[in-house]
């Protein structure tokens, strides 16, 4: 369901540009709202959610589609933990649905899906685990199921998913208010063998308010 915000760009109190392929890695206060931006359209936006005070609580993708009784996220979607805390609430959406099952891509799954000569090209764990790396709070153990923002991912009659071509646009955005501090890990995905991003990876934006 989509629902716009009233928030205007010019009073964040935070803003920053993620490049195309490229991670990053920040924090959100309790009940300050996050926006990600699609700036140019059909750019996914892998994302991790995990406890400021305590990151071996972290986003549950089964726990909050088991909850809510929907297979994507939205406007009024919660985000669970692995604990049953919330973590966010998705406040805001203008692009409609987000998947949170198509998991991120990697190596592995690069070459299953792909051919073997895609196995060393850049993924979304990369970028998590290269952030993770930097930050010294996450360890790979951390990585679990992600969220795709913006991403497309079908499912099937016969319960399968597909990836196909975005439902997104430039300008649309998804906004979360935080419910407790909050670190976001973010994979601003550098995929260009399938059309979660339009064969283009593009940058994308992030916003706080207070």
């Amino acid at each position: 369901m989509t629902v716009a915000s009233e928030k205007q760009a010019q009073h964040a109190v935070f803003r920053h540009v993620i490049p195309a392929g490229e991670p990053y890695l920040f924090e959100v206060k309790k009940g300050q709202t996050l926006r990600l931006l699609d700036l140019e359209g059909n750019q996914a936006i892998d994302t991790l959610f995990y406890n400021a005070q305590n990151p071996r609580e972290r986003y549950d993708a089964q726990r909050t589609l088991r909850r809510q009784n929907n297979a994507y996220l939205t406007s009024g979607s919660v985000l669970y933990s692995n604990l049953g805390n919330p973590l966010l609430t998705i406040v805001a959406d203008t692009c409609g649905r987000h998947d949170t099952l198509g998991g991120a891509c990697a190596q592995e799954s690069n070459t299953v899906r792909y051919a073997l000569d895609k196995r060393h090209m850049h993924s979304c764990r990369d970028n998590f685990l290269c952030a993770c790396l930097h930050d010294g709070r996450l360890q790979k153990r951390d990585i679990g199921a992600n969220i795709n923002f913006f991403m497309n991912v079908p499912v099937t009659p016969q319960g399968g998913l597909t990836f196909e071509d975005g439902i997104s646009a430039p300008g649309k955005y998804v906004e979360l208010r935080a419910e407790c501090d909050v670190i976001v890990l973010i994979s601003n995905c550098p995929q260009l063998n399938n059309p979660c991003n339009g064969w283009n990876p593009t940058p994308a934006e992030v916003l706080v308010w207070n």
